[in-house]
């Protein structure tokens, strides 16, 4: 019998066909997996702008004021609450208390308008996070907010995906073992 196909119409077919089946699921593994790790899916390290500019690397940083100052029921409750107008007015009443960045605050607290802080730490709505849960275990706020005190516009740190949450639990859980077995050997 004749052969049907020359010797490099075997050999296109055989790349065509390594093509389809090889390179272009590799390829498309590869990209699915670098655009679920991007920040357009993460939105991590993307500076979320806000009403009015407010620099935690000033506050929190340079001026050290802890986080449950602003954020006071972080340690009581599920959620760590956005500071009302009156946590900023206690001390800009008296100092920039003229400042022009500052008008938008002495509206609202005059008016009683509460500003519309954008959130950027936001979880999905099937999911259930307890701050005080995990402040009132010794988590510190950086282990998934990141060093807010060195942003002066504050950005996601983390994923926040359940493989990021499930990492975290484990490294504890695995801690928390090797913590027990050399207590429990003395």
């Amino acid at each position: 019998m004749a052969q049907l196909f020359s010797r490099a119409a075997s050999a296109r077919l055989n790349w065509l066909l390594l093509t389809i089946f090889v390179f272009i699921p590799v390829v498309s593994s590869a990209a699915w997996w670098a655009l679920y790790h991007s920040p357009l899916r993460t939105r991590r390290n993307i500076p979320v702008e806000q009403p009015i500019p407010f620099s935690h690397k000033h506050h929190a940083g340079e001026l050290a004021i802890d986080c449950r100052y602003c954020h006071s029921t972080v340690d009581r409750s599920a959620f760590a609450g956005m500071p009302p107008i009156e946590t900023c007015m206690s001390c800009h009443s008296q100092i920039w208390k003229t400042a022009a960045v500052l008008e938008p605050v002495r509206a609202a607290a005059s008016t009683g308008i509460v500003l519309p802080w954008v959130r950027v730490n936001d979880l999905p709505a099937y999911t259930y996070f307890n701050h005080s849960a995990h402040v009132n275990h010794g988590v510190d706020c950086s282990t998934c907010h990141g060093h807010v005190e060195e942003m002066e516009t504050v950005s996601r740190a983390v994923p926040f995906d359940m493989r990021w949450c499930l990492a975290c639990h484990r490294r504890q859980r695995e801690a928390a073992r090797l913590t027990d077995c050399v207590t429990c050997h003395r």
